[in-house]
């Protein structure tokens, strides 16, 4: 079935959708010039994904802003239908990111501007700007660019801007 923008919160222009993408529910907002892999998969419920300007998702890439209740005495996990504010929660991935094929992003997450998620990730905690991640559960490796670098590399993108 063809992707289309009215499928969306907010889809931006130059947006790439890979072949078998899956969306549930209706609460993710795409920026410009994302590019998003195959066989992606965004879970939303009633939290909200915001994927801002220039970001690129590798295949297999599962987001998810949801769990279930688990501490509902008398209640099997599927039959809860009350939501707590912590079992939903928004996931940020701002500007200029990179993240790798089959790379999973958890509830409540920011991947701050300008970082790199490798490949096979659990991303289950803020993910500071300019960074490398790696790992199950992702931390950071290295950072992308000194803080002068980063100075110049903003200065060059405003600068392209106008």
């Amino acid at each position: 079935m063809p992707m289309k923008k009215s499928m969306f919160a907010k889809c931006g222009k130059d947006v790439y959708i890979g072949r078998g993408s899956k969306f549930v529910y209706e609460n993710v907002y795409l920026g410009n010039h994302v590019s998003i892999g195959a066989d992606a998969n965004f879970i939303c419920g009633i939290a909200r994904i915001f994927i801002h300007d220039y970001v690129v998702l590798g295949p297999r890439v599962f987001i998810i802003a949801g769990s279930h209740r688990i501490d509902v005495v008398g209640k099997r996990i599927v039959d809860s239908d009350e939501k707590l504010p912590e079992n939903d929660q928004d996931i940020i991935i701002d500007e200029d990111v990179w993240i790798g094929a089959n790379v999973i992003i958890l509830k409540g997450v920011r991947i701050g501007r300008g970082s790199v998620i490798a490949a096979g990730s659990i991303v289950t905690r803020e993910v500071l700007p300019y960074s490398v991640y790696a790992g199950v559960p992702a931390r950071k490796i290295k950072d992308r660019f000194t803080i002068k670098e980063i100075q110049e590399h903003e200065r060059i993108l405003e600068a392209n801007c106008n």
